[in-house]
């Protein structure tokens, strides 16, 4: 292995483009293929979250290098020497080889990646090098799409139809199980879609159901001795093998689609009708992220406990933060998890009057519209922002036992006219923890990392970005000081924030919900922001 100090300066290339904003057209380029641009913009989008995950998990970073160009250079396991531009959103990765810097390309990057990992845990998993090869394939296909579609005109759809990257520290973000596009892009939220869902008829005897379910009801007429049932088209091509004998023997029927259209949100498995103020989440059984995404039987037996509880911690707040309740599910006998559906509580009455819901992961992402990169005050905005999200969710875990996953994809800010955070909603029942089902130290550890490490740190750097120069710290550290908490002042001092390791998580094949966590410097409890609160 080269000795750092020895790394010649090699001679500076050019630099590459940053990622455009999402759904901006493809840029002009003389002499360049349509095909072309978007390739080169479907490698910058997958990179950065798969450098984001190899930088936080696996690397070393190393003294600056005399005579460099002032990047920081990082140690893999096994002694690889890597080089990236940026911090935020990492771009132009390189690796040094025979003396001198090579640009990594993104099959590169990912037989680089998979080389450290292997090192690191003693192991092998072609599965995941594919889904990383298949995330950037499918953002390709969406940014093709995207540009032909038009966005909608509602900003809170919008917001949740933004997410191009998607999650900042995952190595493999957009995968959709490996199919074909053709298979699940005309219900991809990225890429606009809006579709109908198909109405079935559930014969009466093999109806399972929960919680309030009126909601179904009211999308269509089913015949004499059946329930309706809507469905997701997708959910259908995915089950069809495992649906076909209820089809054949007639506990299962077709009734058409409804007569309008739902968005796919950000969740993609979960949809929203404006006119109806209707949410419904179903059962899609295709890996997004980290899991499956099925409506598991365990989890939908012990989400009325679950919902109850958080819909309790909501009721007691006072301030306008809510809770949107699961209601209730419906599902079959026979096809417990396959034909689930899940209602949700709609945005029109939680919702202050006057104010617009946004998608926190949207504001982090960038849309047209977005606030956050609008407002002329990130002091102002930010103080606002904290005051809206930070006190409900701590005051739902220390009144109440229940620990939110107030993460950036389960938190909506509602904006008011001027574009100013004035209420925080929470939602997704399935993934609330409970004390003491779960110890408290392990409980403070989950919403640290949900409401600190992927939610805050996500949206500061965000305004930072916009805002060069500014310092979101200080407030944090006020914001979070006001709640009497013994967990509240420890993580004030803490050297370190739990990091979730999704890299390491896929490569070891854990469950999705297991998480590990890595140490990450805690900026809350930099000297600097500590002396001037």
């Amino acid at each position: 292995m080269d000795r750092v100090d020895l790394i010649p300066p090699p001679p500076e290339p050019m630099p590459p483009p940053r990622p455009p904003a999402a759904g901006a057209a493809p840029p002009a380029s003389p002499g360049g293929a349509p095909g072309v641009r978007v390739a080169g913009r479907a490698d910058a989008y997958a990179a950065a979250p798969l450098l984001n995950c190899l930088l936080r998990e696996l690397a070393e970073p190393l003294p600056r290098v005399p005579g460099g160009d002032g990047r920081p250079v990082h140690r893999l396991p096994g002694g690889r020497l890597l080089r990236v531009r940026g911090d935020r959103r990492p771009t132009a990765p390189e690796v040094y080889e025979a003396g001198a810097w090579r640009p990594l390309d993104h099959p590169g990057l990912v037989a680089l990646t998979a080389e450290a990992l292997r090192t690191r845990t003693g192991r092998d998993n072609p599965d995941l090098p594919a889904e990383m090869i298949d995330s950037r394939d499918a953002v390709a296909a969406l940014l093709t799409a995207r540009a032909r579609a038009a966005a909608p005109a509602d900003l809170y759809l919008r917001s949740e139809q933004s997410l191009i990257t998607g999650h900042p520290h995952h190595p493999a973000p957009k995968a959709r199980g490996g199919g074909p596009p053709a298979g699940w892009l005309p219900y991809a939220p990225e890429a606009h879609a809006r579709f109908p869902l198909v109405l079935l008829g559930l014969r009466e005897d093999a109806v399972v159901e929960e919680g309030d379910t009126r909601a179904l009801d009211a999308l269509g007429d089913a015949p004499p001795g059946y329930r309706l049932l809507p469905a997701h088209p997708w959910q259908l091509d995915l089950a069809a093998r495992e649906l076909a004998p209820a089809f054949a023997d007639g506990r299962l029927v077709r009734l058409g689609t409804t007569a309008y259209d739902v968005w796919p949100t950000a969740a993609v498995r979960t949809v929203y009708a404006p006119d109806r103020d209707l949410c419904l989440k179903f059962s899609l059984d295709v890996r997004i992220t980290n899991d499956v995404r099925r409506l598991w039987r365990h989890d939908l037996l012990k989400l009325r406990r679950t919902d109850a509880a958080a819909a309790r911690a909501f009721a007691t707040w006072d301030g306008p933060a809510a809770w949107l309740s699961d209601r209730g599910y419906r599902t079959a006998a026979f096809a417990f998890e396959a034909l689930a559906v899940l209602v949700r509580d709609g945005l029109a009455a939680p919702v202050l009057p006057g104010a617009t819901p946004l998608l926190a992961a949207g504001l982090v992402e960038g849309f047209d519209g977005s606030p956050l990169a609008a407002t002329t005050d990130p002091a102002r905005w930010w103080e606002a922002y904290l005051s809206a999200v930070v006190p409900p969710a701590l005051e739902a875990f220390a009144g109440h036992g229940v620990v939110l996953e107030a993460h950036l994809q389960n938190t909506l800010v509602a904006v008011d006219a001027d574009g100013i955070p004035v209420q925080a909603l929470f939602r997704d029942a399935e993934g609330v923890k409970l004390l003491p089902d779960v110890e408290r130290a392990a409980g403070w550890e989950r919403l640290v990392y949900c409401l600190v490490v992927n939610h805050l740190c996500e949206v500061a750097a965000a305004l930072v970005a916009h805002h060069p120069g500014f310092a979101p710290w200080p407030a944090a550290r006020r914001a979070l000081a006001r709640h009497d908490l013994p967990e509240t002042a420890a993580l004030l001092t803490a050297p370190t924030l739990p990091g979730k390791t999704n890299l390491l998580l896929r490569w070891t094949g854990a469950d999705g919900a297991d998480a590990r966590y890595r140490p990450l410097p805690n900026p809350l409890a930099d000297d600097a922001g500590a002396r001037r609160t």
